[in-house]
């Protein structure tokens, strides 16, 4: 099984909100960095933070993420989160709901590969493909 594993700097739970919504996921784990045990205390100012997220997507998929510290986090880059969707229609609007408040790189519309396909990065960083393949796809 393979399952991303995204980062975020401090809109961890903000993001998965929004792709609970968007995407139909259920948050399955939301723990704080407070939640540690004692003998791991957060760091002054981050005990609200998410040490550790995890969401249930349709089809079997898993998507895990946490907030880091600004010193540890990278601005994504070199990948798309994949999201195949079968109707169109629901791609476009789970496409445009990504994309909101983000920058489309690749407007939705059909391709001679896909009934849908468009690339998206989410108002969190995140970079998304959305893709509603064509027959034998």
């Amino acid at each position: 099984m393979l399952n991303p594993y995204l980062f975020y700097q401090d809109t961890c739970e903000a993001a998965f909100n929004h792709y609970a919504k968007t995407l139909g996921g259920k948050i399955d784990a939301m723990m704080r960095s407070s939640d540690a045990p004692p003998d791991m205390p957060a760091a002054p100012g981050r005990e609200k933070t998410i040490m550790h997220a995890r969401m249930s997507l349709p089809g079997g998929t898993v998507l895990m993420a946490s907030d880091v510290p600004a010193e540890h986090f990278h601005k994504p880059q070199g990948f798309a989160v994949s999201f195949t969707v079968a109707d169109p229609a629901d791609g476009e609007r789970k496409f445009n709901a990504l994309a909101d408040g983000g920058s489309v790189t690749m407007p939705f519309s059909k391709t001679f590969w896909a009934k849908g396909f468009g690339m998206c990065v989410d108002k969190f960083g995140i970079p998304w493909m959305v893709n509603c393949p064509a027959e034998g796809m």
